[in-house]
């Protein structure tokens, strides 16, 4: 099921925080929205997941107008994990990721065994079965990321947005997550700030700056120095991953010299 998001526009105060956005995720595709703080990523996430009305523009799912659409039936279509998301309550684990099947329910209706099996299936991807029977509230923050991500995946959605997907989690289930992702075959948008990540994940990244698309395509045509240097005011330099041949970044600090250029610690100490 193919997203598309037609000159969507999001003004606050007279300032475009989203503007004249065009994306389209076709279906099964992984895009990857990137850029710098404040450029309109998350904005522009929170109107597809409708938690934002936008100013402007259109959000398609399926060809339908999502926002014309009845909660349920976009529920049905898209699953979001957002930055706010979070239990208010301490339900346990189970308990929260049973609520991806809310959509496909009606009224006190209880989960069937394939339902159940369905979320068992979800926390065991996630590494968070052995905390099924543990409430949210004493989970870690990554812990707590699986479980709203297992809640999604039970959902079924044909489209999944995700913004800042890796926050809290360390690296191995970070890659766990994004190598779940490639593989689903949903029609996914997210936002991520490790570029490598994103390169390493996407078919095809968008880049933002102040609310506008300045650059989409795949990651080893979109990733340049220039562009980085441009958009997120820092140097990199741009080589391929020895094994997969993903565009990788290596970022400079500033002021940093080679080891030629910097003087040794140990030199003219005695011991």
């Amino acid at each position: 099921m193919d997203l598309h998001l037609d000159d969507l526009t999001v003004t606050v105060d007279g300032r475009d925080l989203v503007d004249r956005l065009n994306l389209t995720v076709t279906s099964g595709e992984v895009v990857g929205l990137v850029g710098p703080n404040g450029s309109g990523k998350s904005t522009a996430l929170r109107c597809v997941y409708r938690a934002l009305r936008p100013s402007g523009g259109v959000v398609r799912v399926g060809g339908s107008d999502l926002w014309r659409l009845p909660l349920r039936t976009g529920a049905q279509r898209l699953a979001a994990l957002t930055q706010e998301g979070g239990a208010d309550f301490d339900f346990t684990v189970a308990e929260i990721v049973a609520l991806g099947r809310s959509p496909h329910k009606s009224g006190n209706q209880p989960l069937t065994e394939a339902e159940r099996a369905q979320c068992v299936r979800a926390m065991e991807q996630l590494d968070i079965l052995h905390l099924a029977h543990r409430g949210i509230l004493e989970l870690s923050g990554g812990e707590r990321q699986r479980t709203l991500i297992a809640r999604a995946i039970v959902q079924q959605p044909k489209v999944m947005v995700l913004d800042e997907p890796t926050n809290h989690l360390d690296v191995r289930h970070q890659l766990r997550l994004l190598d779940h992702l490639r593989r689903s075959g949903l029609t996914v948008l997210v936002v991520l700030h490790d570029l490598n990540l994103a390169a390493a994940t996407c078919d095809r990244i968008g880049v933002l700056a102040d609310g506008r698309l300045v650059a989409a395509g795949r990651p080893a045509d979109v990733l340049t120095t220039r562009l980085i240097r441009d958009v997120f005011g820092v140097e990199a330099s741009i080589v391929e991953h020895p094994i997969t041949g993903d565009p990788q970044v290596l970022f400079t600090l500033d002021g940093a010299r080679s080891d030629s250029e910097s003087p040794s610690p140990m030199k003219g100490t005695r011991s």
